[in-house]
């Protein structure tokens, strides 16, 4: 899903809330170790007239927990320093006052013991450039300082450190989720024939908001009926009737990390006989796949992975109007990462212990105007998985329990 920002302004801390500062510093130690060197990053910048709310660079974050524009992040095996911006009169009228070079206490502003002018940068990127060769970046603009020198991808390192989630990030995460299920309980209250999509999306984000949440993780995604069968479906505008099908996919952002909740249900408050047979067949390959979650599986590629899995559930169970088999109806990949991105990198690795993922198969029939999909967060365990938004219901005789006026 394509991550998008709200257009409120809404206050950013410095550092990030619950991750404590040695956390930030273990994650520099830790791509230090792997790759040595030099790494550089830049912080995302920000117009004078910026009109939606500021998101750092998920990676810039990640490593140094800092939340305002303009920075640059030097890491070498014996050091590490943020170079800042100055004040600008005209931005921080516009915006608020930003931490800057000039400042004092920055290093226990920014939890940095080196913070310097962003106008230093060069020359401390030279130094630690004379004590080692290699020199790793993401940015094309150091092509021009350095053109003959080989500047190295440090994303699949950085993909590897991510991926493993934290106890204070599974904690942001499982935060994020139980604000997404009070927005889905919420919807579900107001569900009614004759409203609009865009109603349900309007409640959806007003409960993350209203909970404390900084963000949605992205649109919402909203459909009924035929809309339902579309999978990243924005637009919102349908009039939901008796008898249809409401895809809800959506999930907040609280302290800068994500969820991804999808469930499908009836507006009526009733599955009909089809759409109960198809869902219970979703439902099932989603089972399927999370038994079948532990350590060294693979979400996708070659072999036995939890993606072929599903597939070859739903190809064994009921059929089409033609008669034949419903895999070719589910259309997409059965999961991704989740963290600070609810797309987060995705290293072409077996799973491990502490990772957390999304299973969401699903069903999508043009012809019988149906589309289904069920997604929970999980977290990959030791000893397998536990459903991090497991507190939502799945079964169909819960679902409908809970959509009962």
């Amino acid at each position: 899903m394509a991550r998008v920002v709200l257009c409120w302004i809404l206050a950013a801390s410095v550092l990030a809330g619950e991750i404590t500062r040695d956390e930030f510093r273990s994650r520099r130690a830790a791509l230090t170790k792997t790759l040595g060197g030099v790494i550089v990053l830049f912080g995302q910048r920000e117009s004078n007239d910026e009109i939606f709310r500021f998101e750092q660079e998920p990676n810039f974050f990640y490593l140094s927990g800092w939340t305002e524009p303009g920075a640059i992040l030097l890491i070498t095996p014996t050091t590490d320093a943020l170079f800042l911006p100055h004040h600008d009169e005209r931005a921080e009228r516009f915006l608020g006052k930003r931490t800057a070079a000039e400042d004092d206490n920055l290093s226990v502003t920014t939890g940095f013991e080196h913070v310097y002018p962003r106008e230093r940068f060069e020359a401390e990127l030279a130094e630690a450039l004379s004590r080692t060769e290699k020199l790793y970046s993401f940015h094309t603009k150091l092509a021009a300082l350095y053109p003959l020198r080989e500047i190295l991808d440090p994303s699949g390192a950085l993909a590897k450190l991510r991926v493993r989630k934290s106890p204070s990030e599974l904690a942001a995460i499982q935060h994020a989720t139980d604000v997404t299920l009070a927005g889905h309980r919420a919807a579900w209250k107001r569900i009614a024939a004759g409203l609009y999509e865009y109603q349900l999306g309007a409640t959806l984000a007003n409960v993350y908001l209203e909970q404390g949440c900084e963000a949605l993780a992205y649109s919402p995604i909203v459909g009924s009926g035929k809309n339902g069968t579309v999978l990243h479906y924005f637009g919102g505008q349908r009039r939901m009737d008796q008898g249809d099908l409401v895809v809800m996919d959506s999930a907040a952002q609280c302290d800068h990390y994500a969820s991804d909740i999808t469930r499908t249900i009836p507006v009526n408050g009733k599955f009909s006989p089809r759409q109960r047979e198809l869902y219970e067949i979703v439902l099932g390959a989603q089972k399927a796949a999370i038994a079948a979650i532990q350590p060294g599986a693979r979400l996708s590629g070659e072999g036995e992975t939890l993606n072929k899995i599903a597939k070859d559930y739903i190809n064994a169970h009921g059929k089409d109007l033609r008669g034949e088999p419903l895999g070719k109806y589910f259309t997409h990949g059965l999961g991704h990462p989740v963290g600070l991105q609810v797309h987060d990198p995705r290293p072409d690795e077996p799973l491990e212990a502490g990772m957390v993922i999304t299973v969401e198969p699903g069903l999508y029939i043009p012809d019988e105007g149906i589309g289904i999909r069920i997604e929970d967060v999980v977290l990959v365990t030791e000893k397998g998985a536990r459903i991090l938004s497991a507190a939502l219901p799945r079964e169909p005789d819960e679902i409908e329990k809970a959509l009962a006026k």
